[in-house]
């Protein structure tokens, strides 16, 4: 069943209230593990979200962090997943991923599953950070090329012409 809003605003009003909702439950459920020792942490807890409309109109919410929903329970993690964005755009995919607070060196990226995923993986400090990206379509692994400047890391892929790919290392300059 679909409702009818008299505001376009009305959807988002909507929207905001079910996350405060759901930072109540997880704020809850925080508690009582915490009474029962069960909390393990990480340094700080790291949650956000984004909302975005999709190409079919209906509002996309990606979120990103170290706070997880496990079997409707929160779940802290180590690593922290950071915000990306996926840019296809003629010939040309470009991933802009938010990694602040680590030193180039230690990031690494990774092209498998024949240019069809992008792992990032970095650590610097207490600040760690994983994410498996899939490709919007095949990526040619010789063409990657990946930047890093003030926690922002950009790496650019060339839309694949084979499928013959194994997967490559790229080098963050």
């Amino acid at each position: 069943m679909s409702r009818r809003y008299k505001d376009p605003f009305d959807l988002f009003d909507e929207m905001i209230r079910e996350i405060e909702e759901e930072f109540e439950r997880f704020e809850r459920e925080f508690m009582r593990l915490g009474g029962e020792g069960e909390v393990k942490t990480f340094g700080p807890y790291v949650y956000g979200f984004r909302v975005t409309i999709g190409p079919d109109g209906k509002p996309i919410v990606e979120e990103f962090g170290n706070i997880k929903n496990y079997k409707g329970k929160p779940m802290i993690t180590e690593e922290r997943e950071p915000l990306v964005d996926v840019i296809e755009k003629g010939d040309e995919i470009r991933v802009i991923a938010e990694v602040p607070g680590v030193d180039k060196n230690s990031i690494k990226v990774k092209i498998t599953d024949g240019g069809k995923t992008l792992i990032i993986r970095a650590e610097g400090g207490d600040r760690k950070y994983y994410k498996e990206i899939e490709l919007p379509t095949q990526a040619d692994e010789n063409s990657a090329k990946a930047t890093y400047n003030n926690g922002v890391l950009q790496i650019i892929l060339k839309k694949a012409k084979s499928k013959e790919n194994e997967g490559k290392e790229i080098k963050v300059e």
